[in-house]
């Protein structure tokens, strides 16, 4: 996770809040998320210190506007409840009674004159299901019910632009319709498409969908957006027609609008449902043994080989995810609420963000059927630089995979360990990344690499332990014993006293014998003593533990204050302290090799050096990171410092100083966040304390 010069990224906001009209539970964040299962399907509605949904445009997760509009028609007059459109037509702003959000869902309830609207986002999440996990689809639902017991004519109208499909809106687009049968959908993308490649972070190739079922009462039109929404203000309908002059995204900007007419209503109605969508073949391109290249596809392809498949099924089934994800939700906010209200918060604003960052797929056969024994998970680095299944950016995200489905941890890291098997990569550590940018994970033969040794090595271990402690499958272990044997033996030269290096917080510069970073590498050779247990090999497995506990011995000495009642960030350097996060990994793989003192000293330090926004990452600056406090929270050993780091991350998450999605960097002094470190999947390390 890099950041070329860190101080010119700070953004340094206003810290005065004002107060929100509506209702916000569990709070209102600095983002709300809308249509978020992938690194390219990524709608957000941002708050900064309040926006209703009709405030503002939503975003894809960099800032760039996604253009989303709503508007409502009741009894003739024209309310628009979604995005901030500019039309020459009369119309005026529902007004925003109240916003939630869940763990999948996003919903929001407007007054439009004497009708309330329900909107509800809903995007997914289906751990355990891997065809509905991969569709890069999510929902959008209206419902409307009269407020003053009268009868009401509602008409409902949303449309999609084209900037869905790029991140240059001076490039050309074209687009389809189908208006036919039981599903009405539009489809577009770029004129020139780029396979494999990015612009500001948007994919350069596939295709937007935007869809709703075809039942009686419904119209579409596309065309520039003024026209199109004007047709529907002025009356209640869209025309049925297409726009077939295909241009720049930003020349008179096409939108593609769907419309429903519910009739006259009193009571609530069933809601309206829309489909927002961007499916692109491949999904990326991976190095193989030989240092070919195999292309990647999309999981649920292999069940659903035609784009209007999927929509039809997907749309089909909203009734089904609805409640699977009320389901979701309430497990979620059961299990997380035992730890505490604001915790259960953070969780639930978490979730949705850390699995958009992934993509499950898979390869193909000589023969161009799909290989369903073969699948790989891919993690995009969002915003910090794009790498490909980077490993210090799996390792704070693990949490999420350990509590929702292991399976998804394994296949994350197969791809990883494939790759260095083949020995094309040279370095005798584990590598930093697949590919350093996505959707190219074309790995690093020249071992060129961000060099994080024991970081990474230490990562790989404790993850790959982790996950065959959860489940019973020591698959993994058995496959790749050579390389875990390899990154182990390395681990015993450098980790006890770790030369000068990065750890993952690369941000703050590399410093030699760093105490924290010496914690990963220990855990690490722990963690290699169980896996030899596991494989019968005890000989090497009560190796691995006399040196791991012998290290802990020297350890202490080395890291020990002597000014204090803490640890040391780094050796010898006894006014100097940080989060010893790390020490997560002892109590994951319950190896006890520290002892419980050093826990309990660390909880009365942190306990003592809070900031109004929590407690810092070490003494060379102010700032923090959120996975991290909460890895610390999950290891304290009183429930008051616990919550001390809890509190500070939704303090911090719901300040209203920031208008990005969660970020996981910022300072404790200010509230001021790194800019770059926004919609990032290390958010999933927030579920820590529910894995332990």
């Amino acid at each position: 996770m890099h950041l070329s010069s860190f101080a010119a990224f700070w953004l340094l906001l206003a810290t005065v809040v004002r107060a929100i009209s509506w209702t916000a539970t569990p709070f209102n964040p600095s983002s709300i998320p809308l249509a978020v299962r992938t690194p390219y399907l990524s709608a957000w509605l941002p708050q900064g210190s309040g926006a209703a949904l009709n405030d503002a445009w939503a975003t894809f997760w960099t800032g760039m506007i996604v253009g989303w509009a709503g508007f409502v028609k009741v009894d003739g007059a024209a309310y628009v409840f979604m995005g901030a459109p500019s039309v020459p037509a009369t119309f005026s702003k529902a007004t925003q009674k109240s916003s939630h959000f869940t763990s999948t869902q996003s919903i929001f309830v407007l007054s439009a004159g004497p009708v309330d609207l329900t909107v509800t986002f809903l995007s997914p999440v289906e751990p355990d299901d891997l065809v509905k996990q991969s569709i890069p689809f999510a929902y959008m639902a209206v419902s409307a019910a009269s407020t003053d017991g009268l009868s009401h004519s509602v008409q409902v109208y949303s449309d999609i632009s084209a900037e869905w499909v790029s991140g240059d809106n001076s490039l050309n687009v074209k687009w389809n319709s189908t208006t036919t049968g039981s599903i009405l959908t539009h489809q577009v993308q770029l004129a020139d498409p780029a396979v494999l490649t990015e612009i500001n972070d948007h994919t350069q190739y596939g295709s937007a969908f935007y869809s709703t079922p075809n039942i009686e009462g419904a119209t579409f039109q596309t065309g520039a957006d003024v026209a199109v929404r004007a047709q529907f203000i002025n009356n209640g309908k869209l025309a049925n027609t297409l726009d077939t002059n295909f241009r720049a995204i930003s020349n008179n900007w096409p939108v593609f609008g769907l419309a429903h007419d519910l009739g006259t209503i009193t009571s609530a109605t069933t809601p309206v449902v829309f489909s927002v969508g961007h499916i692109r073949d491949p999904a990326l391109t991976y190095i193989i043994a030989g240092g070919g290249t195999q292309n990647r596809n999309l999981y649920f392809l292999s069940k659903f080989p035609t784009s209007a498949a999927v929509v039809s099924s997907f749309l089909g089934d909203f009734t089904a995810a609805l409640s699977r994800a009320k389901t979701f939700d309430g497990q979620v906010q059961t299990d997380a609420s035992k730890i505490s209200a604001d915790y259960a918060s953070v969780v639930a604003l978490s979730i949705r963000q850390a699995f958009a960052a992934t993509e499950l797929t898979l390869s193909k056969t000589s023969t161009g059927a799909f290989n369903m024994s073969d699948i790989i998970l891919f993690m995009k680095e969002i915003s910090s630089d794009g790498n490909v299944n980077t490993v210090d950016v799996i390792f704070p995200a693990w949490p999420i995979f350990l509590y929702t489905n292991p399976a998804l941890g394994k296949y994350l890291l197969e791809g990883l360990f494939r790759y260095q098997a083949t020995g094309l990569y040279p370095n005798k550590w584990s590598v930093h990344d697949l590919g350093s940018s996505y959707p190219k994970a074309l790995g690093h033969n020249d071992g060129a690499d961000e060099a994080m040794p024991v970081e990474e090595s230490g990562n790989m271990l404790i993850m790959a332990l982790s996950y065959a402690q959860k489940t019973g499958d020591h698959s993994h272990l058995t496959r790749y014993a050579g390389l875990l044997d390899q990154w182990t033996q390395f681990l015993i030269a450098d980790s006890l006293i770790p030369a000068n290096q990065i750890s993952t917080d690369d941000f703050a510069g590399s410093l030699a014998n760093q105490t924290n970073l010496a914690i990963k590498g220990i855990v690490g050779i722990g963690a290699m003593s169980k896996i030899a247990a596991i494989l019968g090999d005890t000989a090497q497995s009560a190796n691995y533990s006399s040196i791991a506990t012998s290290y802990v011995t020297q350890w202490q000495k080395f890291s020990a204050s002597t000014t204090g009642a803490h640890l040391t960030l780094s050796y010898g350097d006894s006014s100097s302290w940080g989060l010893s996060y790390n020490l997560f990994g002892d109590k994951l793989l319950k190896l006890n090799l520290f002892p419980a003192s050093i826990y309990s000293e660390q909880t009365a330090w942190y306990q003592t050096h809070a900031n109004a926004f929590g407690v810092p990452l070490d003494t060379r600056h102010t700032y923090t990171k959120t996975d991290w406090q909460l890895f610390t929270a999950a290891i304290a050993t009183n429930t008051t410092t616990r919550d001390i780091f809890i509190s500070a991350v939704k303090k911090w998450a719901s300040d209203g100083q920031n208008n990005g999605p969660f970020g996981d960097l910022y300072d404790t002094v200010s509230g001021a966040i790194a800019v770059g470190f926004r919609a990032r999947p290390v958010v999933g390390g927030h579920l820590a304390l529910l894995v332990l």
